[in-house]
């Protein structure tokens, strides 16, 4: 086979070489997370890649959600597949567009020759070229971690979010709604505040409007900030990172509350609240929230589809312009949780 831009067997091998190793990593949430946190380790001047591990994290917490204790109780059970296949699709085609170019950056990096001409081939987006350019002679890491949430955020756009099965099935379910509604929707970055804490602290937020694509830019550039704005902060999210595996169960966080371990209910006609502020009310069982491994079997793809969505100029105005959404915190998360349960509790009532 022969590209229209990879003008020399060594070029063609190399892009063969990319796709095998992101197909490969590309298998499920958990491997797919690992890459990227090995990637920045080895080059930590890609934030993106930090930034796309604890995304990916949560990607991972959201699919096993749906197996989880709370979710079942108030979705349609023929609506839990569609919604991990939202989830899943969303998490497999950003790391089918970004981790090749990460692949790419690591060559150049090592050879020192510019090789930008192949994230063509590589099913790159036009937009991407000059910024890794630039990345290469300045090693501006905003620069090219704005670029790529806006690049990925696209990417996504026209392949899963403005689809009609999407838009009519998913963001238009009751499930949807309510999760909304009941704040379920967050991103947690999760970090020890001081060394004698027994728990973890927990910065994020909550996200309302995920089918409008400049709101996402806008939470993966408040995020950027968040993970990367406070040295000391940075150092304690990046010792989790690197010390907590991630499996997809919110007990890689808050153990205290959560369990991959299913013990069913018996004799229970509706759901009980366990929760009291930051603790379980006394004899109250922890709330399930299995591994990945054990809530969902590996997905096979469909390959990846449309057209190079750069079109307009005006985002490259986009990479530069800053972010600042609301945040919340770990009481915010909290009082999220109770909102949760009583939700929970009221819809599985009267279900």
């Amino acid at each position: 086979m022969t590209y229209k831009t990879a003008t020399t067997i060594d070029e063609q091998h190399l892009v063969a070489q990319i796709r095998q190793a992101t197909t490969k990593a590309n298998r499920n949430n958990v491997t797919r997370t690992q890459a990227y946190l090995t990637f920045y380790l080895e080059h930590q001047e890609v934030h993106w890649a930090l930034l796309a591990h604890l995304v990916s994290r949560n990607g991972g917490w959201n699919m096993t959600d749906l197996k989880g204790e709370w979710l079942p109780l108030i979705m349609d059970a023929q609506a839990i597949q569609p919604f991990f296949w939202f989830l899943e699709r969303c998490n497999w085609l950003i790391f089918h567009d970004a981790y090749p170019q990460l692949l790419l950056y690591a060559e150049m990096k090592r050879t020192g020759r510019d090789l930008t001409k192949l994230l063509v081939p590589l099913g790159v987006s036009v937009f991407m070229q000059s910024y890794w350019q630039e990345f290469l002679a300045s090693k501006d890491s905003v620069s090219i971690t704005h670029a790529l949430i806006v690049n990925e955020q696209q990417y996504i756009e026209q392949r899963v979010v403005q689809r009609p099965f999407t838009l009519n099935h998913i963001f238009a379910s009751f499930a949807f709604v309510a999760q909304s509604a009941l704040s379920m929707n967050q991103v947690l970055l999760p970090y020890k505040a001081h060394p004698t804490d027994r728990r973890l602290s927990l910065i994020g937020l909550n996200v309302h409007h995920f089918p409008d694509v400049l709101y996402r830019i806008q939470v993966g550039k408040t995020l950027y900030h968040l993970l990367f704005g406070d040295r000391f902060r940075f150092e304690k999210m990046l010792s989790y990172c690197s010390h907590i595996p991630h499996t997809g169960s919110r007990a890689d966080y808050w153990p205290h509350l959560f369990t991959p371990l299913h013990t069913p209910l018996t004799a229970e006609v509706e759901y009980q609240l366990r929760l009291d502020g930051h603790e379980l009310l006394e004899g109250s069982p922890k709330i399930y929230s299995p591994r990945l491994q054990d809530a969902w079997a590996d997905y096979g793809h469909d390959p990846a589809d449309g057209v190079d969505w750069f079109r307009d100029e005006k985002w490259y105005l986009a990479v530069k312009e800053s972010a600042s959404l609301p945040s919340i915190d770990s009481d915010s998360y909290v009082r999220s949780l109770q909102w949760i349960e009583y939700g929970v509790k009221l819809v599985s009532a009267i279900t």
